[in-house]
């Protein structure tokens, strides 16, 4: 993805950082039903610190800009974190607030059912913005989800679109998104559930996710990339560029964190200078080995086996 003596792209991410307590279990249970589960577990997790991860696992330089409470689970957030490489003089800590959980159930089947508890990532506020601000400088891309407020995420988005530097949302989870932050975002990259939310309308296949990023397009956004989990990601941009990148086939055993590991990889390798085409390829290849393992961020693959898949298959 980059060339001999190239510097890494800087990368800075805002969003959420959370403790994932994961379940597998045989099959999800019905309203007031107990399900025997198989395995318990404990990740590090949050959209925005799981991107970091997978943006720093492929050689990005990255900084994480967010907040983490003053509970137990602080110190295994933000652990995660810089054993991957990031960044973390810019996490703030909120007291008398639990840090950011997410609670989560995987079947045999690999799907994944979700309950996130903010916690600490809601209080991210003007101390963020400012944080984000100062690291802009030198950065290629600024990383935007909806795990912090959407007001802050704008005024981040405005920030960085001033300076030049390329703005990436992926607008998980969802909330209304106000229409001056489409014209700030340079791509955004919605899975087909936040697809029809945003646009209102089913999103399944190809021909409905053309017509999404369409409708996306004429909101102002610079490029939508919306990915359709095994089928493969469709993109198009505002100057007519538009094409579909069939998935990777793989053995699937936990698709959590797959969509955060196609934004990291799309922005780092976006920074290294490839173009759209080639870095959804990168990005679908990370996304792709990222469903083979369990867990969010512990899923994240290395710069090495993105690079081995991709050129397993003569990409």
């Amino acid at each position: 993805m980059m060339a001999s003596g190239q510097q890494p792209p800087r990368i800075v991410v805002l969003g959420g950082i959370n403790i994932d307590l994961v379940a597998m279990t045989p099959r999800f249970p019905a309203a007031g039903e107990t399900v025997v589960g198989r395995q318990f577990l404990t990740y590090g997790g949050g959209k925005g610190a799981n991107q970091a991860v997978a943006a720093g696992r492929v050689g990005a330089q990255v900084s994480m800009v967010g907040r983490v409470g003053d509970d137990i689970f602080a110190a295994q957030a933000l652990r995660a974190l810089v054993e991957s490489g990031v960044d973390v003089s810019t996490v703030g800590v909120t007291p008398s607030t639990s840090t950011g959980i997410a609670v989560i159930t995987i079947d045999d089947s690999a799907q994944n059912q979700i309950i996130q508890v903010l916690g600490a990532n809601e209080t991210s506020g003007e101390e963020e913005e400012a944080r984000v601000v100062r690291n802009l400088d030198g950065a290629s891309a600024l990383l935007l989800q909806l795990e912090v407020s959407v007001e802050l995420s704008l005024r981040c988005a405005q920030a960085a679109k001033e300076r030049g530097v390329r703005v990436i949302l992926d607008p998980s989870p969802v909330r209304p998104v106000p229409e001056a932050f489409y014209s700030c975002c340079d791509i955004i990259t919605p899975n087909e559930t936040d697809a029809q939310a945003l646009v209102g309308g089913p999103v399944t296949d190809r021909a409905s996710a053309e017509r999404a990023a369409e409708t996306l397009l004429k909101r102002g956004v610079g490029a939508a990339i919306v990915t359709l989990g095994p089928q493969g990601s469709y993109y198009a941009t505002s100057s007519g560029a538009h094409g579909f990148v069939p998935a990777f086939q793989v053995d699937a055993i936990d698709s959590v964190g797959a969509g955060d590991a196609f934004n990291g990889a799309l922005a780092a390798a976006l920074g290294e200078g490839n173009d759209l085409s080639q870095a959804v390829r990168v990005a679908s290849a990370a996304g792709a080995l990222s469903v083979t393992r369990s867990g969010a961020q512990d899923s994240m693959p290395s710069r090495s086996e993105v690079d081995a898949l991709l050129n397993s298959v003569g990409g």
